[in-house]
């Protein structure tokens, strides 16, 4: 199954078509009813080998839950996940054991994500001995080489998490999840908890380590500055939704869909002296247990009409692989 070679020329390292994932809801204090969150909402895209796609949107749109649902730490409600040509959501056993040798996650929090009580060294080479690949003596050889490879010293074999720094940490989190030799590694907010000097060092490690093992990322991110630094292609989530995804220069450039227009009219400019159009979305961000009618985004829309509070709008392609779920949208791009 993990041998085969993938590439734009041919089939996708990742595809994901029609996921969601929902979740049972309390009733209300007025309603038996039980209620249903959408987290995630029919979403499909492919990853190509050495890829980087990133993933960015508002707090509570979804984009943790797709990285998890890809990796299988969730289990979702509809959809199919294909790695390497292989519907993961169907293994079992020794076949599942092997899928997660090669998709890994790097976390958010790199203090939380690591077990306090056991050193760096063993944290790092743990995963050698869950998959058998290694004995303790191998793996110490090989835990001393990765730490190598993320820039740290030997040193940091024998200390604990509370004695490293969060940069630090977050390069012992990389080293785990790269000790695998993994093909797909999940960066979840990988940089986010990180000061601005950490973020950039945390950034070129992951530029060279992709290069050196032939990574593909999923990068889920907030910061669009590091996205477009990292990022071939970027999705947009909104809602539990993907709303728009194209390569990375041509989204940053053409954004389609008026939220993406919204968000990325946040980005800081480097020169104080150019301007910038600020849009100020209006409203909140609704419940996804009470999810509007139509497109999900028109209750905070400059541009609704009738037929965005009546019709969901599906993803449809306007030239140069970007697509975008906008009816004014969509109907922009073909003029």
């Amino acid at each position: 199954m993990m041998n085969q070679k993938y590439g734009p020329d041919g089939a996708p390292l990742l595809k994901v078509s029609h996921v969601s994932k929902h979740y049972s809801a309390k009733p209300g204090a007025f309603s038996r009813d039980r209620r249903v969150v959408r987290a995630v909402e029919d979403i499909s895209f492919e990853v190509y080998t050495k890829e980087t796609i990133g993933i960015v949107g508002e707090s509570g749109c979804g984009k943790t839950t797709l990285g998890k649902l890809v990796l299988r730490l969730f289990e979702p409600t509809n959809g199919e996940v294909l790695f390497e040509g292989q519907d993961v959501l169907k293994l079992k056993g020794q076949q599942l054991r092997d899928f997660r040798r090669y998709a890994q996650i790097v976390y958010q929090d790199p203090y939380t994500s690591l077990n306090p009580r056991n050193t760096i060294g063993k944290i790092i080479g743990e995963p050698l001995l869950v998959q058998k690949l290694a004995d303790k003596k191998a793996v110490q050889e090989k835990v001393m080489h990765m730490l190598e490879v993320v820039g740290l010293s030997s040193d940091y074999y024998g200390r604990y998490p509370f004695e490293c720094s969060g940069g630090q940490r977050q390069r012992v989190g990389i080293a785990r999840a790269l000790i695998l030799n993994p093909k797909l590694i999940v960066c979840d907010e990988a940089v986010s908890a990180l000061d601005v000097s950490t973020q950039s060092q945390i950034i070129n490690l992951l530029d060279d380590i992709q290069e050196e093992f032939s990574l593909t990322y999923l990068f889920i991110s907030h910061g669009l500055s590091v996205v477009r630094h990292m990022c071939s292609r970027v999705m947009v989530m909104y809602l539990g939704r993907m709303v728009e995804i194209a390569e990375c220069e041509e989204l940053y450039h053409h954004p389609m869909h008026p939220y993406t227009q919204a968000l990325f009219s946040a980005i800081l400019l480097p020169d104080p002296e150019m301007e910038r159009n600020r849009i100020i979305l209006e409203g909140d961000v609704p419940n996804p247990v009470n999810v509007p009618s139509g497109c999900a985004f028109h209750t905070r829309c400059r541009y609704a009409d009738e037929r965005c509070r009546k019709e969901t709008p599906l993803m449809r392609e306007i030239g140069n692989g970007h697509s975008v779920a906008c009816h004014l949208a969509a109907e922009e791009g073909k003029e």
